[in-house]
C-alpha cells in the first residue's frame, strides 16, 4: 500500500483518487478552498440555485465507468442523469432557428433541412462522417492512453479527411475550422454552428486545426447530458465515492511545495510548514501553479510537450426569472452573433469589446430543484471572454450577452428579477489558474499546439492530473485523466490504458 498524496480536489484529481483508492493505497487530498469540485461551483441566493461551471455533461460514459470501477452503485444511483433532448436550438442572425434532435443523425439532417434549406442537412451530415473518421483516428492516442514519447506523430499529421477545394489554380484542403466553414459547409449559419463548438472551448476557429471536428462528433455521437439539480451534484457524487473508499480530504490546506529526496517526489509540505510524507504526489493544478509548488524540481522533461498558456476565460450571467418556463422550451439556446468576425478578435486577439457581439449558449433546465417554486425560473447565459477581464468591460459584455438572449428568451427584461455574474476572478478563485483561463481539450495536428504535457513529470513519483495535462479540458477529458494517472500508477510505466 503506497501513501499517495494530491494536490487540489477537482474532477480530474478527485477521480484519481477514487481509482488509487480502491486499488489498495492510502490517498489524501489537499485543497486550498474550501470544497471539492474545482470549477463546478454553485451559487444559491433566494431559493435559485445556479451551476457557475459547465452546465452539460458529454460523454458520460468516462463517469459511468469511473463509478462501475470504484463501488457496487453505478452513476444512475448517484445522480439523476437525463439526455437533453432536443441537444440544442440555435437561433442565427437572419431570423431563422432549428432544433437538432440529441445523436440523431438522420434527425439532424432533416432539421437543417427544413431550417437552413435543402442541401443544408446533408452538408452538416457528410461533415459529421469525416468528423467520426477523425475521432476512430485519434481517440485512443488522444483520451484512453498515456501521451506517446513520439507524441509528434500526433502534432504532424492532420487526422480529418478534408474535401479538395479547387480554389483559382490550386487545389486545397481545410486545414482548419473556419476553412471547414467556407470550404465544405458553404453555408454561414452551418459555419457559425461549426464555430459555436469551438468557442464553446474556448477555441479560435480561425486558426483551430480542422481535427477539432471531433467535438461537434462527440456531442452528435453520444449525446448531450443534464445532471438533475445541476452538474454540481455530479461533483458531490465524486466527492462522496471518495470519501465511501475512504479518500482522506483536507480542506484550506494549502500546498507551498513538493518535496523531493534522491530525485523522487516524496511528500508535499503545507503552507504553514506542516509536511505530509507520500511516495506518489499527483498535482491537479494549472501551470503556474506546477510550477510554484515544484520550485526548481525539474518537472518538464526535454523534448515533451509545453505546458499551455494564455488561454481564454468565460462569463456566467446568472439570471432570476419571475414566471414558469414556458412548456417546450429548449434546454440549450445557441445565440449566433451578427458578426462573426468581430467575436475571435475581442476573445483571442485581445480588440475592443465594444465591437464584439458574442456567441451566447443560453441553458433553461426543466428543474425543480433550481427554483424557489414553479413560478420562477433560472438562467444562465455563457459567452467566452478574454482571461483576466475584468471590472465595467465585463458589466458591458454582459449587458450584450443580455441582450442577445432576448432573441432566445423573448420577455427576459420584463420577468429579470436580478442578476449575477461569475467572472474569470471567480474562476480563479474556484480552480487556481491564471486570469480564471480554462484549459481547452487535446486535439492532434497544428504542430502540437493543442496537446498538453504528458502525466508522468520529470520527477519520479510526480504525476500531473486535471485539464491542464494529457489529455486536457472538459468534464471528460477530466474523467479520463484521472483514469490514465491511477493506471500509470498503479500499473507502473507499462500501462498502456484501457483495453
Amino acid at each position: 500500500m503506497a501513501r499517495i498524496a494530491v494536490i487540489g480536489a477537482g474532477m480530474g484529481a478527485m477521480a484519481a483518487a477514487a481509482r488509487l483508492a480502491v486499488a489498495g493505497h492510502r490517498v489524501a487530498v489537499y485543497e486550498r478552498t474550501d470544497t471539492y469540485g474545482g470549477a463546478l461551483r454553485r451559487r444559491e441566493r433566494d431559493g435559485f440555485r445556479f451551476d457557475t461551471g459547465p452546465g452539460l455533461l458529454p460523454l458520460p460514459a468516462v463517469y459511468r465507468d469511473l463509478f462501475v470501477k470504484t463501488g457496487k452503485e453505478p452513476l444512475e444511483e448517484c445522480v439523476g442523469l437525463v439526455q437533453v433532448d432536443p441537444s440544442a436550438r440555435h437561433v442565427f442572425p437572419d431570423g431563422t432557428a432549428v432544433w437538432l434532435p440529441n445523436a440523431s443523425r438522420a434527425g439532424v439532417v432533416a432539421a437543417l433541412d427544413e431550417a437552413l434549406g435543402a442541401g443544408a442537412g446533408d452538408r452538416w451530415g457528410d461533415f459529421l462522417v469525416r468528423a467520426r473518421e477523425a475521432w476512430d483516428r485519434t481517440r485512443r492516442p488522444l483520451l484512453e492512453e498515456p501521451l506517446w514519447p513520439n507524441w509528434q506523430v500526433l502534432a504532424e499529421k492532420e487526422p480529418y479527411p478534408a474535401v479538395p477545394h479547387r480554389r483559382l489554380l490550386r487545389t486545397r484542403r481545410a486545414g482548419t475550422l473556419a476553412e471547414i466553414g467556407a470550404w465544405e459547409l458553404r453555408d454561414p449559419r452551418l459555419a457559425a454552428l461549426l464555430d459555436s463548438h469551438a468557442l464553446a472551448y474556448g477555441l479560435d476557429p480561425r486558426v483551430t486545426p480542422a481535427s477539432a471536428a471531433v467535438l461537434p462528433y462527440m456531442e452528435h455521437a453520444f449525446g448531450t447530458w443534464y445532471v438533475r439539480g445541476g452538474l454540481r451534484e455530479l461533483a458531490r457524487a465524486v466527492y462522496d465515492r471518495c470519501l465511501a473508499r475512504r479518500v482522506e480530504f483536507h480542506f484550506g490546506a494549502q500546498v507551498a511545495r513538493v518535496l523531493e529526496k534522491d530525485g523522487r517526489a516524496v511528500g508535499v509540505e503545507l503552507a504553514g510548514g506542516a509536511v505530509a510524507e507520500a511516495d506518489f504526489v499527483v498535482a491537479g493544478v494549472d501551470p503556474g501553479t506546477l510550477d510554484r509548488v515544484a520550485g526548481n524540481l525539474p518537472v518538464r522533461r526535454a523534448g515533451e510537450v509545453p505546458a499551455r498558456r494564455g488561454l481564454p476565460s468565460r462569463l456566467t450571467v446568472l439570471l432570476a426569472l419571475r414566471g414558469a418556463r414556458p412548456q417546450g422550451t429548449a434546454h440549450r439556446t445557441v445565440v449566433h452573433p451578427r458578426d462573426r468576425d468581430a467575436e475571435p478578435v475581442h476573445v483571442f486577439d485581445g480588440g475592443p469589446g465594444s465591437a464584439a457581439e458574442p456567441t451566447v449558449t443560453v441553458l433553461r433546465p426543466d428543474d425543480p430543484e433550481l427554483v424557489p417554486d414553479a413560478d420562477h425560473e433560472a438562467v444562465t447565459l455563457t459567452a467566452a471572454v478574454p482571461a483576466g477581464a475584468a471590472g465595467e468591460e465585463l458589466r458591458r459584455h454582459a449587458e450584450r450577452m443580455i441582450a442577445a438572449a432576448e432573441r432566445a428568451v423573448p420577455d427576459l427584461r420584463e420577468r429579470l428579477l436580478w442578476h449575477e455574474l461569475c467572472t474569470p476572478a471567480d474562476i480563479a478563485e474556484a480552480t487556481g489558474a491564471a486570469d480564471g483561463a480554462v484549459p481547452a481539450p487535446a486535439l492532434a495536428a497544428d504542430g502540437g499546439r493543442l496537446l498538453h504535457p504528458g502525466n508522468p513529470t520529470g520527477v519520479a513519483g510526480l504525476f500531473t492530473v486535471g485539464g491542464w495535462s494529457h489529455p486536457g479540458g472538459g468534464l471528460p477529458h477530466a474523467g479520463m485523466s484521472g483514469a490514465l494517472v491511477a493506471g500509470l500508477i498503479v500499473e507502473g510505466p507499462g500501462f498502456r490504458g484501457s483495453q
